[in-house]
């Protein structure tokens, strides 16, 4: 399989933010025509479905942008002012959602204890999930991992040396080690053909729901600030620290769902793979980057905090859902696939 990324087509707006943008960028190149305002009530939901597909319709322009849409509103700057005040409002719901802020040490120890309740995606696949469950899972997660790594790489000129070194040891992983047939994303759209799905990049934009869009912009967010590469470091390690476990419950789940081969490399590969990336981002990545600026620590713990609170909004809309039997898509196009 060769897996292109191609511009995907505009999606359908949510609501006044999002039809903002989209009509916007649909109308030709910057200084076409007026820019308006967006509409007042900007920061009224930031988690909700307008406000974070505005978002992911921003941010998608400084990854493989969209189909008719020109490549300079990348920096454009009344659309960076637009987006900045959608920015805010979704950042400042971060930050409230993470208060009280626990010390560094006590963050990571506490992601290094696996829950007991198992209230997890992960969980509820491995004790009760259906295919058509799974395929679901798949597709919100399409956002993330057909772009992964991707957004951890704008940190890298923003680190010192040692650290810069450690997140590069990680990245050569997640990109294949020089392999393009064993890159990440190409072993997750190989898992997404396993589960008959469209491996095309952006292709289930319209169907997946606000949380797993979140997912996305927080680290797009934290990417493109470097303000906030405390926080972008501190998202990467709540990631692998949390990985291998969740991974190894996937293999086990989609096995017992059918999966072949290609329907477990990639979380097979992220069992053995994040329990070394582990180690490399918590000693040398966050580590390294407290010895060079220790004024970072609160950010760091922000960011895992953070990514934590978004997955935890994911899994919430997922599993909800699924427990009732219905389908967690915007649209239920695969229930009963």
């Amino acid at each position: 399989m060769v897996v292109t990324r191609f511009a995907p087509p505009m999606p359908a707006a949510r609501g006044p933010l999002s039809d903002r943008i989209r009509s916007l960028l649909l109308a030709g190149p910057p200084g076409t025509g007026p820019l308006a305002p967006l509409p007042e009530r900007v920061g009224a939901d930031p988690w909700g479905e307008d406000h974070q597909l505005a978002l992911y319709l921003c941010y998608e322009l400084h990854y493989g942008g969209f189909a008719a849409v020109s490549p300079e509103w990348e920096w454009d700057p009344e659309l960076l002012r637009l987006r900045r005040a959608l920015e805010r409002p979704f950042l400042t719901a971060l930050r409230a959602g993470t208060r009280p802020l626990p010390r560094l040490p006590a963050l990571f120890e506490r992601l290094l204890t696996e829950p007991r309740d198992g209230s997890g995606a992960s969980h509820f696949l491995l004790a009760h999930g259906e295919r058509w469950q799974a395929r679901e899972y798949l597709v919100h997660r399409s956002l993330y991992h057909l772009k992964e790594a991707d957004p951890q790489t704008w940190v890298v000129p923003r680190l010192p040396g040692a650290a810069q070194a450690a997140l590069m040891a990680v990245q050569f992983d997640e990109y294949g080690a020089g392999r393009a047939e064993r890159a990440h994303t190409r072993l997750f759209a190989e898992m997404m053909a396993d589960f008959e799905l469209d491996s095309r990049y952006g292709h289930y934009l319209d169907v997946a729901a606000g949380a797993a869009l979140a997912v996305v912009n927080l680290m797009s967010m934290f990417g493109l600030h470097r303000s906030l590469r405390g926080a972008l470091v501190g998202q990467f390690a709540a990631v692998e620290m949390t990985s291998s476990p969740s991974s190894a419950r996937l293999v086990a789940a989609f096995e017992r769902l059918g999966a072949g081969p290609a329907g477990i490399r990639f979380y097979r590969e992220h069992v053995e793979a994040d329990a070394v990336h582990e180690q490399l981002v918590r000693h040398g990545v966050v580590r390294e980057l407290l010895l060079a600026e220790p004024e970072l620590e609160q950010d760091i713990a922000f960011g895992a905090a953070a990514a934590c609170a978004v997955e935890e909004r994911l899994t919430e809309h997922l599993v909800s859902h699924w427990r009732r039997r219905e389908s967690s898509l915007r649209r239920g196009v695969l229930l009963g696939g």
